[in-house]
This record gives structure tokens, C-alpha cells and sequence, in this order.
């Protein structure tokens, strides 16, 4: 019997099962995804962003642990030679109604001690040439790094010090007694007294298994991505966002650098019909049924109608997405837009219809099930890790 194991190899997952170990010196522990490999989900498929946590509500978990997390991300990044970037961002207004929403942002910085400088158009078109608005927010502690090489560092010390993990092992049964959990599947099972599932995409179907009463499910949605060619990686030297609109359930398309010296356009939000089938027009019978089934899908389908259409009509054709991204920078052209891999979004949404956008985390007697982890979960990895082993 193990005194703990941790489902789920993307870096919220191996980032527990590090902090299990620094807290509770020779515990023996054992991590277990069903994939070949780590990373290979959320963790490996995003814009590679350190965040700064300037987008939420002051009072949520996303706040304070985005903050504690970005700083972290850093070091660590530093300690073992992790090529980081701080690239630092710009948030641009292109319309009256952006601005006003840009203020209104500033403002949220400020209550959540987030380091930004307001500017204007003169200056925003000195800083970048190629980019047009009325003003924007600059924040320059935002960064850029490759997850995966975070979650590959995380994992190396978990087993330096004496953690094991176990890849390709799908777990198809949990059963909790009142000293232990085992977790189960085709490839083995394993006992612990403390299991904590950080199963992402799969976090619905993992409570169920755990008998967690929950009125929720995971809906996934696609974020496609564009890279521009070699020829235009220099057009921008900061990350450049569009201003959020609060009433829309995704941040919008964004221009992004990356620490392999590539250059993104994306993501936008298009519903997946496949949790882990990144390439288009996937489909999964089950996963379609576990969406289209849900009450609370439909809520949302009829909540952002209009929004979903756009985005079902730029997924299809490029000169609707190109017209997101020309708002802010208007030279690109279709021809920019080359293809790279998309990513899947694990969207918790209650039965009501309600988008859940902060950490969602419950627990059983014996077990700690992370059910939400949106963005910027990457760069607050440890803080969450810190919050779960807390709860242990």
C-alpha cells in the first residue's frame, strides 16, 4: 500500500505529487495517467504563457494563486535552466466601448496588486509598430515558457526522490473503504491512503467513478491555432491580447510569441466533439453523448448563441477568424495563417448553465478530486499543489 496516489500526468498532477513529497519526507508515492507520456493534454497544448493574473476577480482562488504561481514559475524555471522570457504584455483597445472596458481593467490590476502602466495610442503604436488602437494596458511581468519542459523538471525530482510513475495505465474503477482508495484498470491497480485525482479532461467521469455527488460536467472546447511563417516571427515583440468582454465566456484571439521563437495567432473557442482528439473534425460518440446530453450545455448554447456561431464560422473559414486578428494588427493576411496544433479546453459547466471559470475542488473522505483548473492553471501549478496538500 502507497501512502498516496495522484492520477493525472499534466503539470497540476506531477506538481501535487512534488509537493506531497517535500511536505512528507519518505512517503511513498505513485503517480499513474493513462497516457505515454506526461504533459501530452492541457499542459502541452496552450500559448505557453506566464500569466500575471490580472484578469480576475480580486477575491478568487484564481487571483492570489496566479500571482504566487507566476513568481514560482520563474524560479524554478531559473533553478534548472528552463529557458523563460519576460516578454511582458499588451492588452489593446480598438474601440470606444474596448476602452472604456480597458479603464474598468485597470482598475481590477490595481485591486489585485498587479504591476500595469496604462498608455495610449501614440505610445502603443511606438512600442509596436505593427499593432493599432486607441490604448492599451501594458503588464511586464508576463512571460513565456514551454510547460511541458516544467512538468518533465517536476517529475524527474518526484522520482529523485523516491516517487514512482506509471504511464499508459488507465484507471477504470476507484473504490474507497475507510482506510484506503484503489485505483484500478486494465494495466494494474493501486492502494493508497490518500488518493488525489488532477484528471483534467477526464475530471467529470473520475468523481463519478469516486462516487463524488456532483451536477456538473466537463464540455470541451477546441482552441485553434494559427503560427505565422519564419518571415514574420518579428512583427511583434510583446504578447498582444485583445481587452476581454465580460460578457463572453473566453478571452478572445491573441498574438503570441513563443520560447521556441515561434509566433501564435489564437485560440478561439469552438465546441469539441472529442475530449483528446486534437485534430479537426475528431469525433467521439461518447464524449458527443456526455455534451449534447447535458441540460446545462444547452443553457449555454442558447446563452452565447451568437458568440458560438461566430466561432463555428471562423474555425470554418480563415477570413472570419483573420478579421479577429486584423482588429489589432491589420497587415496579416490569409496566407499568414499556417496550420499548427490545436488545443482542448476542460470546461466545467454546472447544470444550470453556468460556466465555472475558478478552481473547482472537492473532496471525499479519503480523496481530493481537482474537478476545475482552467487557465492560468499552468503557471499557478504549485500554489495549487500547495492548496491540495493543504486540504490533505
Amino acid at each position: 500500500m502507497y501512502d498516496f496516489c495522484v492520477i493525472g500526468g499534466g503539470i497540476v498532477g506531477v506538481a501535487t505529487a512534488h509537493r506531497i513529497l517535500q511536505r512528507h519526507a519518505g512517503a511513498s508515492l505513485v503517480l499513474v495517467d493513462k497516457a505515454s507520456a506526461l504533459a501530452t493534454h492541457q499542459t502541452g497544448h496552450n500559448s505557453g504563457v506566464i500569466h500575471s493574473g490580472i484578469y480576475y476577480p480580486p477575491d478568487s482562488l484564481k487571483a492570489r494563486l496566479c500571482r504566487q504561481g507566476a513568481a514560482w514559475t520563474k524560479d524554478f524555471a531559473a533553478a534548472h535552466g528552463i529557458p523563460f522570457e519576460v516578454c511582458g504584455k499588451l492588452l489593446v483597445a480598438t474601440d470606444a466601448a474596448e476602452h472604456g472596458r480597458m479603464l474598468a481593467l485597470h482598475e481590477r490590476s490595481v485591486a489585485n496588486d498587479v504591476d500595469v502602466e496604462l498608455i495610449d495610442a501614440a505610445e502603443l503604436t511606438r512600442r509596436e509598430p505593427h499593432v493599432t488602437g486607441v490604448g492599451a494596458l501594458f503588464v511586464p511581468a508576463t512571460g513565456i515558457i514551454d510547460f511541458t519542459r516544467v512538468t518533465t523538471a517536476l517529475a524527474d525530482e518526484v522520482r529523485a526522490t523516491g516517487g514512482e510513475i506509471v504511464l499508459g495505465a488507465e484507471i477504470t474503477e476507484l473504490t474507497e473503504t475507510t482506510d484506503a482508495v484503489t485505483a484500478a484498470g486494465p494495466a494494474g491497480s493501486w492502494t493508497a491512503r490518500t488518493l488525489v485525482v488532477c484528471a483534467g479532461l477526464q475530471a467529470d467521469r473520475m468523481a463519478a467513478l469516486a462516487g463524488l455527488q456532483t451536477d456538473f460536467r466537463i464540455v470541451p472546447f477546441r482552441g485553434e491555432y494559427y503560427q505565422l511563417p519564419s518571415s514574420r516571427t518579428g512583427l511583434v515583440r510583446t504578447l498582444i491580447y485583445p481587452i476581454p468582454d465580460p460578457a463572453l465566456p473566453f478571452l478572445g484571439v491573441h498574438l503570441s510569441p513563443t520560447i521556441d521563437g515561434a509566433l501564435t495567432v489564437g485560440p478561439n473557442a469552438v465546441l469539441g466533439l472529442a475530449r483528446e482528439g486534437y485534430r479537426k473534425g475528431s469525433f467521439d460518440a461518447r464524449d458527443a453523448r456526455a455534451v449534447l446530453g447535458f441540460p446545462g450545455f444547452h443553457r449555454v448554447a442558447r446563452a452565447h448563441m451568437r458568440t458560438g456561431l461566430r466561432e463555428l464560422r471562423n474555425s470554418l473559414f480563415k477570413h472570419g477568424y483573420l478579421a479577429e486578428c486584423r482588429r489589432y494588427c491589420p497587415e496579416l493576411t490569409v496566407a499568414d495563417l499556417r496550420p499548427r496544433e490545436a488545443g482542448i479546453r476542460a470546461q466545467a459547466v454546472l447544470r444550470d448553465g453556468t460556466l465555472v471559470h475558478d478552481f473547482m475542488i472537492e473532496r471525499t473522505p479519503r480523496s481530493v478530486h481537482v474537478l476545475n483548473a482552467p487557465s492560468p492553471a499552468a503557471t499557478s501549478a504549485m500554489p495549487i499543489a500547495e492548496y491540495i496538500v493543504d486540504q490533505l
